[in-house]
């Protein structure tokens, strides 16, 4: 997973500083989450890195949700692109499935919530919250990569015609 983040920071990095923040953020939620997952600050309690992972996952998602994806629908829109508006059409559903899985992880785990932290189910819903980010990191990409395309199309034939 954080193999996957660090590659589309190499390969989008630059294309738009919005999507750059965006692409740290990802690095660092996943960084957070195999911290959690493979205990690898000793020194930080479980519930620590819980709370570290569960705000590094409302950033992300809130991101997402209210920046985003409103900016790659408006650049698509611009770029006439009805591909890009069809792919996002398509996975937005799937996307906000996964928005609903990690704010109902964050209800339940993060920072404002006094349950007894039960070690084998929080490792288990994490280990599916770890797999639904590496789907929405997915789905994400193939939408940056859309929007991406049909921007340098656009800005393409721009140039052609001046």
């Amino acid at each position: 997973m954080l193999e996957r983040c660090t590659t589309a920071q190499e390969h989008w990095g630059g294309v738009d500083r919005l999507v750059d923040r965006w692409l740290a953020d990802r690095k660092e939620l996943v960084e957070h989450y195999i911290a959690l997952r493979d205990r690898t600050a000793p020194d930080t309690s479980v519930r620590q890195q819980l709370n570290l992972f569960c705000s590094a996952l409302l950033d992300y998602v809130s991101a997402g949700h209210f920046s985003i994806y409103e900016q790659l629908v408006r650049g698509a829109e611009e770029a006439g692109d009805e591909r890009a508006l069809e792919l996002m059409s398509r996975v937005m559903p799937r996307i906000e499935t996964i928005t609903q899985f990690a704010v109902i992880f964050n209800d339940y785990y993060g920072a404002k919530t006094k349950r007894q932290l039960k070690e084998e189910v929080m490792q288990s819903r994490l280990l599916k919250m770890g797999g639904l980010l590496d789907e929405r990191f997915e789905l994400e990409d193939c939408l940056i990569e859309v929007l991406h395309t049909a921007n340098k199309d656009s800005q393409h034939i721009t140039e052609t015609v001046e």
